[in-house]
């Protein structure tokens, strides 16, 4: 079974936690998990709407008594003492010490002086504690997420406005795909941009797979602008992705200044291709020339044979429709001392089968950290042996 997020409105505590009782996840191990910290937190379901959507909206309600501020010192000493399952407790344990991380950074203080009010102390804790509790019950595979909308304007903090997206947020999603989306408010929170950076496999729109459940948990704000909901797809990953209305176009060129052909084949794939290479063949009276290949699919056709006709000396083209099998895809980020470096992988059967780094990733970390790139790949490729089965 594998999961997907679709993050298009953004995540935040409260939505994934409505989102995995509205997937079916009982409020009750939700509220377990939160019991055994010991500090009286309480969730509370609702049926919403959001934009017209139903949806799932759970609360964290706060003993009236209690304005405890906690430090990452002090969180973690409440998660090492509390009697939470081992899994959720380290879960737990890893996503507080992002956020520390992240707002010992922004702030510029040492990361045990770190206080959650910027995250809300009290609904910090339900929302991660709650989530990676719900997370460890539906026993994934795989999570997989959409590019992350994290919304524009300000948005009020403890110390005065900060700017959207807020900084800790930034720093939580270094590496991973985001933009600004169509919110004019903060719509991905540090807790939930946390959640998400510890709890999310790869990044990619939905993967190949047959859709099981649906769950839609809901922001506090029901707005025009977006609906701003969080949903979940659940289902077993589809093996293999096969599409037959992909062509490969083809032309054999003899006479084209080979320095103009970097440049033809990076228009090519402006233009949407798929994929474009050249093959050195031998032609009539012993020319040397190169065989143009494209792949494309029927959408972008007239822009790949309009740019092949206006960037090629090429007088004529050869069109053939191809069955293409693809592997589902996704991107994992990897870190070499710090440098993030995206890795592609290739699933089958919801288990990774190829895992590549991508190249420019390579050749900015071996300019940052002044090494050679074949060590810094060398490095990549290590830390990314954990993504295989």
């Amino acid at each position: 079974m594998i999961g997907w997020l679709d993050c298009s409105a953004g995540a935040s505590g409260d939505m994934l936690l409505g989102v995995l009782v509205d997937v079916g996840v009982p409020l009750a191990v939700l509220q377990d998990a939160v019991g055994a910290l010991g500090v009286g937190l309480v969730l509370r379901a609702e049926a919403v709407s959001r934009a017209g959507l139903g949806a799932t909206r759970v609360h964290v309600v706060v003993p009236a008594d209690d304005a405890t501020t906690r430090t990452w010192a002090d969180v973690r000493a409440l998660l090492q003492a509390s009697f939470l399952a081992a899994g959720v407790r380290a879960a737990a344990l890893a996503v507080f010490a992002r956020l520390a991380a992240a707002e010992a950074g922004v702030h510029r203080v040492p990361i045990d002086d770190v206080h959650f009010h910027e995250v809300g102390a009290h609904d910090a804790l339900a929302d991660v504690v709650g989530v990676c509790a719900g997370f460890a019950h539906l026993g994934l595979d795989r999570l997989v997420a959409s590019p992350v909308a994290l919304g524009s304007g300000t948005t009020r903090g403890a110390h005065g406005p900060l700017p959207v997206p807020a900084p800790a947020v930034l720093a939580l999603l270094a590496g991973v795909p985001v933009h600004a989306g169509a919110a004019l408010f903060e719509s991905c929170t540090p807790t939930g941009a946390a959640l998400l950076a510890e709890l999310v496999g790869s990044w990619q729109a939905l993967p190949s797979m047959a859709v099981d459940r649906v769950g839609v948990g809901a922001g506090g704000r029901d707005v025009e602008e977006v609906a701003n909901v969080l949903r979940l797809v659940l289902g077993p990953a589809a093996d293999l992705a096969v599409s037959a209305a992909d062509v490969v176009v083809a032309a054999n060129v003899d006479d084209l200044d080979p320095r103009l052909w970097p440049g033809v084949l990076q228009q090519l794939l402006d233009a949407g291709a798929a994929d474009a290479w050249l093959t050195p063949i031998l032609m009539k009276k012993g020319r040397p020339a190169q065989t143009l290949s494209v792949l494309c699919c029927r959408d972008v056709l007239p822009a790949v044979q309009q740019a092949v006709f206006c960037q090629t000396s090429s007088l004529g083209l050869r069109t053939t429709v191809v069955e293409k099998t693809s592997l589902d895809r996704g991107e994992h980020v990897v870190a070499v001392d710090g440098q993030p470096v995206r890795v592609k992988t290739g699933l089958l059967g919801g288990r990774v089968v190829n895992a590549q780094p991508e190249w420019d990733d390579i050749a900015a970390a071996a300019a940052a950290l002044d090494r050679p790139a074949k060590q810094v790949l060398a490095q990549a490729v290590a830390a990314a042996q954990v993504l295989w089965p």
